[in-house]
Order: C-alpha cells, then sequence, then structure tokens
C-alpha cells in the first residue's frame, strides 16, 4: 500500500514543490494550507491519492480535523512534512510590534506544534505504530540574518522541537528530524536573490538554489526505513554567505 504524508504550507513555496514531488513518487498525500484555491490546482489530476485540506496551521480546532480526515482517508500517516512557515519583515527588536511578534510565534511555532502534537498522536494509537516527523527549520537556527529577531528565534524554538519529539518519539518508533534550508528558490525568498542586508552592513544579492534539491532531500528523509533518521539536514545554496565571517 502507498505510503501516507501530509504537507503543512502546501499551497507554495518549498511546500508546495515537495507535496508534488510526493505525488509524483506515488504517495498519498494531505495537502494543508490556507489557500483552498491553490491546493485544488495541485490536486488536479491525482485523483484519491491527494487530499485537499484547507486549514489554518494555528487553529487548533482545524489541525484537528485535518489530521482526522487524513487518518479516515488513508488509513494511517507514516510522514508528516512540518513546514508551513512566514518570514517576518526585518527589523531590529526595538521596531518590532507585539503583533507582529505573535503572529511569527502563531504560524513558524504554535502551528508546528500543532502539527506535530497531532501527527505524534495519530502515529502512536495506529497499527502498525510508528511514523516519521520532519520539521522544515533554517540555516537561521544556526546563524541569524541581520533583523531577524522573529523569524530565528523560533527556528531556534524549532530545533528544540525536533530534538525533543526524536527523543520522546523512540517508544512508539516515531522518528523526528529536520532540514535546514538556505536560499531556495521561492516567492517567500526571492528578495535575498535581489539583495539583502549583510553581517557586514552591506547590501547584496546572494547565490541561490533551485527547489529540485531541497524536495529530493525531504523525499530521502521521509523514505528511510524504520530505525534510521536524518535528525538534522542543511541543504543551501553552495556559495551563499553562511559558512563564513560576516
Amino acid at each position: 500500500m502507498a505510503r501516507s504524508v501530509i504537507v503543512t504550507g502546501a499551497s507554495a513555496g518549498i511546500g508546495r514543490a515537495a507535496a508534488a514531488a510526493f505525488l509524483d513518487a506515488g504517495w498519498r498525500v494531505g495537502l494543508v494550507a490556507r489557500r483552498a484555491d491553490r491546493l485544488e490546482e495541485l490536486a488536479a489530476g491525482h485523483g484519491d491519492s491527494a487530499l485537499v485540506l484547507p486549514a489554518d496551521v494555528t487553529a487548533e480546532d482545524q489541525v484537528t480535523r485535518a489530521f482526522a480526515a487524513v487518518a479516515d482517508r488513508f488509513g494511517r500517516l507514516d510522514v508528516l512534512f512540518n513546514n508551513a512557515g512566514i518570514f517576518p519583515r526585518a527589523a531590529t527588536i526595538d521596531d518590532i510590534s507585539l503583533e507582529e511578534w505573535n503572529d511569527a510565534l502563531a504560524v513558524n511555532l504554535t502551528g508546528m506544534f500543532l502539527c506535530a502534537r497531532a501527527a505524534f498522536a495519530q502515529m502512536r494509537s495506529q497499527t502498525p505504530q510508528g511514523g516519521r516527523i520532519i520539521n522544515n527549520g533554517s540555516v537561521s537556527a544556526h546563524a541569524p540574518r541581520p533583523g531577524s529577531t522573529c523569524y530565528t528565534v523560533t527556528k531556534h524554538a524549532v530545533s528544540g522541537l525536533t530534538r525533543s519529539l526524536a527523543l520522546d518519539g523512540r517508544p512508539f518508533d516515531i522518528a523526528c528530524g529536520q532540514i535546514d534550508i538556505g536560499n531556495a528558490r521561492t516567492e517567500l525568498a526571492a528578495k535575498i536573490g535581489e539583495g539583502v542586508p549583510q553581517a557586514d552592513g552591506s547590501v547584496r544579492a546572494e547565490p541561490m538554489m533551485e527547489l529540485a534539491p531541497v524536495t529530493e532531500a525531504v523525499l530521502y528523509m521521509a523514505g528511510l526505513p524504520a530505525g534510521s533518521n536524518v535528525l538534522n539536514m542543511t541543504v543551501m545554496a553552495t556559495a551563499m554567505p553562511f559558512v563564513g565571517r560576516g
């Protein structure tokens, strides 16, 4: 039987590309995002293998319903690609409103928590027990960009979530890993290729990479046999200013 996966943030960017790659590889895919029309476009032509699940990952009841729908349709959940996130505007901390801070926490952290919790519960209760959670972190979990307080703090927290789930999932055959992506060419990251502030105070365009290596990495992590796990993987544009002095 084909394996099943939920992809959050599946309407655009990395999530959309990953969901399409899972579908092309023969997986049964639950497509979670707020924009139902974009999800319907992605699901077209994939029949019963694609399940459109319009939901806001920050809303507990909507997350609960989406995961229940996947279990009902596919019988089990093998993988969660916990991907949905936002990148708030660049600003120093004294120029960040409480509303902006709370928005970042709601999507990048609470949304991750709610989806991971729902996946963990399903994977723990199903027969055979187990599954895999892949959290989309960021290279910002290791090195911040200037003016990225909200984003960087949430991505550091995602790393803590990943390690806690990797530990707590052991008795239930639930693996958890994290992919940290640097400068993939998406709508969200488009400005990076045009010019962004650097640690030395300059503004420069940065090298970008296409989405194919990212989706290949996600599929690799998802397809590992039980008993094997990638705890952390960094996939980045080779020449981006990540490793080196600012």
